[in-house]
C-alpha cells in the first residue's frame, strides 16, 4: 500500500472543493470523488444536483457512501502531507497575531500567501500551489491574504460580490440586478474601483495640501510667537531703561529733600550756638562784677567804699535778651512742594522717555527716499544722488508732464508706500522755512495749491525761523521747546497715522490721526524759495545702513492754507493749538 501511494500524485487524493486531502470520500455515479461533508454542502445549495468537476446533472440526488478504499489512501497521504508540511513549515513563516493564517494548516498555522475569492479560503505557501499549477484553478482569482472572506458573499443568493449599485451605493452580486436591484445603475466592481481610487487620489492631494497649509501656519504661529518674544524684550528693555531713569530720579529728588530739611537744621544750630556763646560771655562778666560787689561790700575803708561804689553799682552793659529767640525752622509743606515738583519733574522725563523710546520703535521701519526729478518744479536743484533739494533763482525749462509740479515748489519721492508702516527722516538744520510730509499719488500739482489732508497732504511746515505749523483744517500752530535740525516722519498706513518728530530732542512735533489711506503715499519736500540767499540751505534726505530699511504704509485727517508759489505756512507741537 505504501508503495503505491507512492506512484499516485497529490492532485489525486485533494477534494477539489475544499482542495484538502479528502475526509470520508465519497464518489458520485459520474466516478469524482469528494469530501461527503463538501459535496454534501455544495448539494445543499446548489439546486439541480451538479458534479462540481464535470457539471453532469443529477435529476435525483445520489445516495452517497464512503469509499473505504479510498478513504485508506487518503489517511496515508495525509500522514505523509502532514510530515512534509511539519517538515516545511520550519522554512514558512508562522502566522502571528494581525496576520492572516493559513485556513487549510491543521495544527500550526502558517501565514497565508493568497486568498482565493471564488473558493473563500486563504492559503499558505504550500496549499497555494494547486492554484498555481491545475488549470481548472488557475482561472480563481487571487488576492493579498485577507480576512473574513465571507463578508466578500452576498449573503443572500451566497454569491461572490463582483458589481456595485451606484442607486444604493453597495455591492452586489450577479443575482442582485435581476431581482433587488432591477433597474438600478450596476457596474463591475472594478469600473467604481477605479472611479472611486481616482477620488481617493484626489481627497489624499487635498489632504497633503491641508497638510502642507496647517504646516505654513504652524510656522507662521512659530514666527508670530518668535516676533512677538523679540517685541516683549524689546518692551522689557525699554521699560526698564524709563523705570530705571524714573527711579535714580526720585532718589536724586529724596536726596535733595533731606539735604534741604539739613541744612535748614544745621542754620538754626548755629544760630542757637551764636546766641548761647554770647549769653556765656554775659554771664561770665556779670560773675566777675558780682565778686567785685561782695569784696567792696565787705571793706571797712570807708572812702574806697564810697570811690568805688559809683562803678560797681551799676550793671555792665548787656543786651537784652527780651525779644531773642531761637525759632525752629517750618517744614510744613516742605514734604508736598517737594513731591508737586518731583511729579511736575517725573512728568516731563517720562514723557522725554516714552517719546525716546517710541522714536526708536518707529526708526524700526525707516527707508531710504529719493526724490524724483520728473515731479521737481523747474526752478528747484537737485543733487545727482536725489537726496537734496534747494531753491534756484532760476526757473529751468523743463518738460511740463503731468507729474510736475508747476507752481507749488515741491518734488516727490520716487518710493511709494501702499501698506503697513515706513519712517524717514530729513535735515532742516540752518533753513529759514520748509514743508515736509507726505501726499497720496491723485494730488493736484498745477497752480495754487491748499496743502490739507483732504486734499491729499499731511505735512508741518516752518515760516519766518521759528513759526511751525501743521497743515490741518485749520491750521495748527505749534510751539517747540527747541529749533529742530532733523524732522523724522512717520506713518502707520493701516493705523492712518502721520507723526512728525524733532529726532535730536526726542520730541513729538506733531501727529495726524484717524487718517483713511487708500492710494499710494509719497514723501514730499519743499525747501521754499531761497529768500535772497538766507534760506538757501537745502533739505536733505538722511540715509539709513542696509538692513535698516522698514516696512510699508496707511491714513488721512485735517486741512491747511494755501501752498502756493513757494512760500507755506508751517508747524508747531500738538499741546498749544490756536486758530491761525
Amino acid at each position: 500500500m505504501s508503495a503505491a501511494s507512492c506512484l499516485l500524485t497529490e492532485h489525486q487524493f485533494l477534494c477539489s472543493i475544499c482542495l484538502d486531502v479528502f475526509t470520508d470520500p465519497v464518489s458520485t455515479p459520474c466516478g469524482h470523488n469528494f469530501c461527503k461533508t463538501c459535496i454534501t454542502t455544495h448539494w445543499n445549495i446548489n439546486v439541480p444536483y451538479q458534479c462540481p468537476n464535470c457539471k453532469k446533472v443529477f435529476y435525483t440526488r445520489p445516495e452517497l457512501q464512503v469509499n473505504t478504499f479510498i478513504s485508506e489512501m487518503a489517511a496515508q497521504f495525509r500522514q505523509s502531507a502532514q510530515q512534509k508540511a511539519s517538515s516545511s513549515s520550519s522554512e514558512q513563516q508562522v502566522a502571528k497575531p494581525g496576520e492572516v493564517p493559513c485556513d487549510v494548516c491543521t495544527g500550526t498555522k502558517l501565514k497565508a500567501l493568497k486568498s482565493c475569492l471564488v473558493c473563500l479560503v486563504s492559503y499558505c505557501e504550500t496549499h497555494l500551489e494547486r492554484h498555481l499549477t491545475s488549470s481548472g484553478l488557475k482561472r480563481h482569482q487571487l488576492i493579498d491574504p485577507v480576512e473574513n472572506l465571507e463578508g466578500r458573499m452576498c449573503l443572500k443568493h451566497n454569491k461572490l460580490l463582483e458589481l456595485f449599485c451606484k442607486t444604493d451605493q453597495m455591492c452586489v452580486c450577479v443575482v442582485c440586478p435581476y431581482l433587488d436591484h432591477k433597474t438600478h445603475d450596476v457596474v463591475p466592481l472594478r469600473e467604481e474601483y477605479e472611479g472611486k481610487k481616482a477620488e481617493l487620489g484626489k481627497t489624499e492631494a487635498e489632504i497633503q495640501q491641508m497638510i502642507q497649509k496647517r504646516r505654513l501656519k504652524i510656522e507662521e504661529i512659530k514666527h508670530s510667537v518668535a516676533f512677538s518674544k523679540k517685541d516683549a524684550y524689546r518692551e522689557i528693555a525699554d521699560g526698564v531703561q524709563v523705570f530705571t531713569a524714573l527711579k535714580e530720579s526720585v532718589k536724586r529728588s529724596q536726596a535733595e529733600l533731606i539735604d534741604t530739611i539739613k541744612w535748614e537744621q544745621r542754620k538754626t544750630e548755629k544760630q542757637a550756638e551764636g546766641f548761647i556763646k554770647e549769653l556765656e560771655q554775659e554771664i561770665s562778666e556779670l560773675k566777675k562784677r558780682s565778686t567785685e560787689v561782695e569784696q567792696l561790700s565787705r571793706s571797712e575803708d570807708h572812702l574806697h567804699l564810697l570811690q568805688s561804689f559809683r562803678s560797681l553799682n551799676t550793671a555792665p552793659p548787656t543786651k537784652d535778651w527780651t525779644e531773642v529767640s531761637v525759632r525752629p525752622p517750618s517744614y510744613e509743606g516742605t514734604v508736598r512742594r517737594a513731591v508737586n515738583q518731583l511729579e511736575e519733574m517725573l512728568s516731563k522725563q517720562m514723557k522725554k522717555l516714552l517719546t525716546e523710546v517710541e522714536l526708536k520703535r518707529v526708526q524700526q521701519f525707516a527707508v531710504n527716499v529719493t526724490l524724483d526729478p520728473d515731479t521737481a518744479h523747474p526752478e528747484l536743484i537737485l543733487s545727482a544722488d536725489g537726496k537734496q533739494v534747494k531753491h534756484g533763482d532760476e526757473k529751468k525749462n523743463l518738460p511740463n508732464n503731468p507729474e510736475r509740479f508747476d507752481t507749488c515748489v515741491g518734488v516727490l519721492a520716487k518710493q511709494s508706500f501702499s501698506s503697513r508702516r515706513f519712517y524717514y527722516e530729513v535735515q532742516v538744520k540752518g533753513k529759514t522755512g520748509w514743508d515736509l510730509g507726505v501726499a497720496r499719488e491723485s494730488i493736484n500739482r498745477k497752480g495754487q495749491i491748499t496743502a490739507a489732508p483732504q486734499n491729499g497732504f499731511w505735512m508741518i511746515c516752518l515760516r519766518n525761523e521759528n513759526e511751525y505749523k501743521a497743515l490741518a483744517d485749520p491750521p495748527v500752530c505749534l510751539s517747540l521747546e527747541s529749533r529742530p535740525e532733523k524732522v523724522g516722519v512717520f506713518v502707520d498706513y493701516e493705523e492712518g497715522l502721520v507723526s512728525f518728530y524733532d529726532v535730536d530732542a526726542a520730541a513729538l512735533i506733531y501727529s495726524f490721526t484717524g487718517c483713511s489711506f487708500t492710494e499710494k503715499l509719497y514723501p514730499l519736500l519743499n525747501p521754499c524759495n531761497n529768500d535772497g540767499g538766507k534760506n538757501s540751505a537745502p533739505l536733505s534726505m538722511v540715509d539709513w545702513p542696509s538692513g535698516r530699511s522698514g516696512r510699508v504704509p496707511m491714513g488721512q485727517s485735517p486741512s491747511g492754507p494755501v501752498w502756493a508759489g513757494v512760500g507755506r505756512p508751517g508747524g508747531q507741537r500738538k499741546e498749544k493749538r490756536k486758530k491761525d
